[in-house]
């Protein structure tokens, strides 16, 4: 999938949209360090190299483990809705066929459940 999106330019294009409505977010923008650029390489590393493309973020920094490196934070339901919010107008800002939206939402929105550790 990663080469029929376009590889990399898609993944940094998707991440910087998804970020600049991290970063007007008064809910979620609090979770994130003062410098939103480490996060944003890491979230763009990660999404390529999960959809098939280089490997740069487990050579940067080990093997994902998602869920454990959230934990420190507090990921309730309503930051997951913030979260999916975001990558959901990133995703649909990127024009894509109905099948690839699909794969990367159903992905998304398993993840940012996947991410919540509080119930509220």
């Amino acid at each position: 999938m990663y080469d029929r999106l376009g590889g990399m330019a898609f993944f940094e294009a998707l991440t910087e949209r998804f970020y600049a409505g991290v970063e007007a977010d008064p809910l979620l923008r609090p979770l994130y360090p003062e410098d939103l650029g480490p996060s944003r390489r890491h979230l763009c590393l990660f999404l390529a190299q999960f959809w098939g493309g280089p490997r740069a973020y487990e050579d940067e920094r080990g093997h994902p483990q998602l869920r454990a490196r959230h934990l420190p934070f507090r990921v309730g339901p309503e930051e997951r809705d913030h979260w999916l919010a975001h990558m959901s107008a990133a995703v649909e800002a990127a024009g894509l066929s109905a099948l690839d939206n699909a794969q990367l939402m159903g992905y998304f929105r398993a993840s940012a459940a996947h991410m919540v550790n509080t119930a509220s």
